[in-house]
C-alpha cells in the first residue's frame, strides 16, 4: 500500500487550514466574539431571539480602534435577512424614532457602540427566526479597512447587552 494518498490528505488539510486561517491579510478571528481587522476590533456580536414570527431583528456590538486614524463603518449585510440597515435612535418632539443612518465614524483610539437604544444593525425581511444559542455571519464594510464577517451570537429575548463586560479603551 502506497504512503501517496495520506500524504496527499495531509498536504491538502494543512492547505485548507492555511486558506482558511489566513483567507484576509487583515481581518482575523480571536476567538469567542472577538473579530479583529486592521487597527479595528469588533467585540461581542450578539441579537436577540426572535420574537414568534417576527420579520425584523436587530444585531449589536462594540467597534474599538486601536489606531490613530478615524475609519467610518459604511454598511453591513446578512444571508439571513432580505434587507440590511444601519439605525439610531433619535428624541423627535417628545417621542424616540428610530432612523436610518449611512454609517458611523470610529474615531482613532476610541469605540463605536451599537447597543439597544442607540445604534443598530436592522435585519429585515427575517429568512426564519432567530433561534436563543444559534449564530449568524453579519458582514461589515468599513471606509478604510475594508470588509469583515463575525459571527453574531444569539441571546435570550429578553437579553440587554452582549453578555461581557467591556473595558473603556479611549
Amino acid at each position: 500500500m502506497s504512503n501517496f494518498p495520506r500524504a496527499a490528505s495531509v498536504a491538502v488539510a494543512a492547505g485548507l487550514f492555511m486558506l482558511l486561517s489566513f483567507s484576509s491579510p487583515h481581518a482575523q478571528h480571536r476567538g469567542a466574539g472577538v473579530h479583529k481587522l486592521g487597527a479595528l476590533t469588533v467585540e461581542s456580536p450578539w441579537a436577540r431571539a426572535s420574537a414568534g414570527a417576527a420579520k425584523a431583528g436587530a444585531a449589536y456590538f462594540r467597534i474599538v480602534n486601536a489606531g490613530p486614524e478615524a475609519d467610518r463603518l459604511l454598511a453591513a449585510s446578512s444571508p439571513v435577512a432580505g434587507r440590511v440597515e444601519m439605525h439610531t435612535h433619535l428624541m423627535d418632539d417628545g417621542v424616540m424614532r428610530m432612523r436610518r443612518i449611512d454609517g458611523v465614524s470610529v474615531p482613532g483610539n476610541e469605540a463605536a457602540v451599537f447597543e439597544p437604544g442607540g445604534h443598530h444593525v436592522m435585519l429585515m425581511g427575517l429568512a426564519g427566526p432567530l433561534k436563543q444559542g444559534g449564530t449568524f455571519p453579519l458582514t461589515l464594510t468599513f471606509e478604510k479597512a475594508g470588509e469583515i464577517t463575525v459571527s453574531v451570537k444569539v441571546r435570550p429575548i429578553t437579553a440587554r447587552d452582549s453578555g461581557m463586560k467591556h473595558h473603556d479603551r479611549k
